[in-house]
């Protein structure tokens, strides 16, 4: 369906549901009084000034031979514009001069007076020699523009890079609890979005600026031999334009900030009907046609709030534009009234009028770029708002080494933790210890806490009460980039890396991500290389769709490559949520068996919800509402007959014979997992 008008409302935060958006935003309600303006403006000027030095920084960091050749183009383009014009004058004098000369019958001879040059000559030979500087100056401009233009498209491309590479380097470096507000998404996005192109708008803003600044002086001084009040009435005339083109600056701003949200869920809808990891459900329930109608609907609301926003800005521009104009007119009209009386000659007419229309220009161009650069520096906050995020879980700063070689002793001791924005915890003092070398389940009901403990474990969040011990050292009192590296691991929602299957397997460790024999061998502790054996190019088998006409696995066998992945690492702990989710029974019987040679020697953690693997544990940890409800041997809580016996009996039903009469029969079969 076209677009249309007259979308009202759209969901801005789910797929469904369709809540009013505002008419008026923050600050438009009511017309401000002449403080609250005066104020506004030098929060303005303020905010330009706070952010110029910033990115002149950068700037310089990027590239310093490429902004010197900005500066030196800046230079020469501001002085050129009042150049051209004297010669202009010049120029158009001598003509004037040799057919007044030529008329009389008088002797052709004038005086060329330049700066590095006066000496009597003729008429022509006067002539030749300003068109000769002109076309000097000409070739001077047009070299200067050439590597002004140069610089910038280099410039923009670097500082482009380094920006992007800044945000990327301080995402990687947060914490997990910064990825769980839908407004880090907002700010990410937004910081994303502006990062290629608001920092070269600015510094190109600040070039502009200066250059017109240049020819500002220069054609001020010109139009002030004439007449003071004309350079001063060019002067004023512009600024009106400049304090519309401000106020609507910050609004267009306003405008942005309010549709970051809507502009995510556009591009979240969009992602869901245009890549292969969504294709078959999206299909299969027929949601195309309606994810297609819920982007058309946003995208309306956004279109609508901007079409508001720029009418009117272009409206007032407009109309202050006229008042430009006009004094421009009448200042003509003054230089040719002075020179019909014989008070200018025709290249003061022409000079004088260049150089009104030049400073009305100029001074246009100077507001206008201001203006701008506000517009461009209130963007940039978000990209510096971002990058000035602190990572809560920070290495301390003496930090204590882990033992080497790490027996992998583990303890909490009271840990509480409820994640931001929940009133409930999702651990409520939870104790227990492992010994070293001990493979211990973790069980539970959904959403009892079960991966939250691998998380604290692994450092990705604090705990809001109580401490984690490994081998009777405080975590908090590690390097978190140390401590994570002893561990191994693998989370229910792994990643499915588009890149080849050896590189799947070695970003598990990065120190031997080339190590072909290492990689193999995981991938066999793993029961991943029959699968890797039936590829076509085996280990250098590009995996999933988006590049290299790569292959598409099945969640079986990428939950494979993924543990391969947790196998990388000779590590003393080893963490696995879930590891056999998608695996069929005689697959997790087999790789169970083979964790349990693999994990001797290595405290083992694992998730699982599959009681015909975990009662092969030596010891099992039942999680209920956050709290440890009970722990030991399977055997040992088979005998207490409490909340574990129970969810085993309930998991093992599945198993009963059914009778003759299609009703459970009495005996339970034991699973394919737990057969031998």
């Amino acid at each position: 369906m076209p677009f249309e008008d007259g979308a009202s409302s759209v969901p801005d935060s789910g797929l469904t549901g369709s809540p009013d958006l505002p008419d008026e935003l923050p600050g438009e309600e009511r017309r401000p009084s002449r403080t609250e303006r005066l104020s506004r403006w030098w929060r303005t000027a303020g905010a330009v000034v706070r952010t110029l030095p910033q990115v002149l920084r950068l700037a310089w960091q990027a590239g310093p031979w490429l902004t010197v050749g900005m500066a030196a183009a800046t230079v020469v383009g501001g002085a050129l514009p009042a150049a051209v014009a004297y010669l202009t004058k010049l120029l158009l004098d001598t003509v004037v001069e040799a057919i007044r000369l030529h008329a009389q019958g008088a002797p052709d001879h004038v005086v060329l007076s330049l700066p590095f040059l006066t000496t009597r000559t003729t008429s022509a030979g006067k002539l030749v020699g300003l068109a000769a500087v002109q076309l000097l100056v000409s070739v001077v401009g047009t070299a200067f523009a050439s590597l002004s233009q140069t610089c910038r498209q280099l410039l923009q491309e670097r500082l482009s890079q380094i920006l992007q590479y800044r945000i990327m380097d301080h995402a990687s470096r947060l914490d997990q609890v910064f990825f769980e507000g839908s407004a880090s998404y907002d700010l990410l996005r937004q910081a994303q979005e502006e990062a290629p192109t608001r920092p070269m708008f600015l510094i190109s803003g600040v070039f502009d600026l200066l250059q017109a600044l240049g020819t500002f002086a220069g054609m001020i001084g010109l139009l002030a031999r004439m007449n003071p009040w004309l350079a001063l009435i060019a002067l004023l005339a512009p600024v009106p334009a400049f304090v519309s083109q401000a106020r609507y600056s910050g609004r267009g701003f306003l405008v942005a900030l309010w549709g970051a949200p809507v502009k995510r869920r556009m591009h979240y809808l969009s992602t869901l009907v245009t890549t292969d990891t969504h294709a078959k459900e999206v299909k299969t329930f027929g949601l195309g046609g309606y994810f297609v109608e819920r982007f058309r609907l946003l995208g309306l609301a956004w279109y609508g709030r901007l079409r508001k926003v720029m009418v009117r800005r272009q409206l007032m521009a407009a109309g202050w534009g006229s008042l430009t104009a006009l004094t421009g007119s009448l200042t003509y009209l003054y230089t040719a009234l002075q020179a019909v009386a014989g008070h200018l000659t025709l290249g003061d007419l022409t000079l004088y009028t260049q150089a009104a229309g030049s400073v009305q220009g100029s001074v246009q161009g100077m507001f206008n770029n201001f203006s701008e650069m506000y517009e461009n520096s209130l963007y940039l906050t978000r990209v510096y708002e971002l990058l000035a995020v602190p990572a809560t879980i920070r290495r301390p700063a003496n930090p204590v080494p882990l033992p080497r070689p790490l027996r992998g002793e583990i303890v909490f001791e009271h840990v509480s933790f409820a994640y931001p924005g929940s009133a409930a915890p999702a651990l409520d003092d939870v104790s227990f210890r492992i010994e070293p070398g001990r493979t211990v389940a973790v069980v539970g009901r959904n959403g009892a806490g079960k991966s939250t403990l691998l998380k604290l474990l692994c450092r990705l969040y604090e705990p809001t009460a109580g401490r984690i011990l490994v081998d009777g050292i405080d975590i908090r009192e590690v390097d978190p980039d140390e401590l994570r590296s002893r561990m191994g691991a693998m989370f229910q929602d792994f990643v499915t890396y588009q890149a080849t299957v050896a590189e799947n397997i070695g970003l598990g460790d990065l120190d031997h991500l080339e190590d072909l024999p290492r990689i193999e061998e995981s991938a066999r502790q793993a029961g991943a290389a029959e699968v890797i054996g039936r590829l076509p190019g085996k280990f250098g088998t590009p995996l999933g769709r988006w590049f290299d006409e790569g292959v598409n696995l099945s969640g079986g066998e990428w939950q494979k490559i993924a543990l391969s992945r947790a196998f990388m690492r000779d590590a003393a702990i080893l963490l696995l949520d879930e590891p056999t989710s998608a695996l069929d029974a005689e697959a997790e019987y087999d790789l169970f068996e083979r964790l349990h040679r693999l994990a001797r020697g290595r405290t083992t953690l694992y998730i699982s919800h599959r009681f015909s693997t975990v009662r092969q544990a030596d010891r099992i940890l039942l999680l209920d509402h956050g709290r440890l409800a009970e722990e030991g041997s399977h055997e040992e809580l088979m005998g207490r007959a409490g909340d574990y016996a129970e969810l085993f009996s309930l998991q093992a039903a599945a198993y009963l014979d059914d009778g003759a009469d299609g009703r459970p029969g009495d005996r339970v079969a034991t699973p394919a997992a737990d057969r031998g």
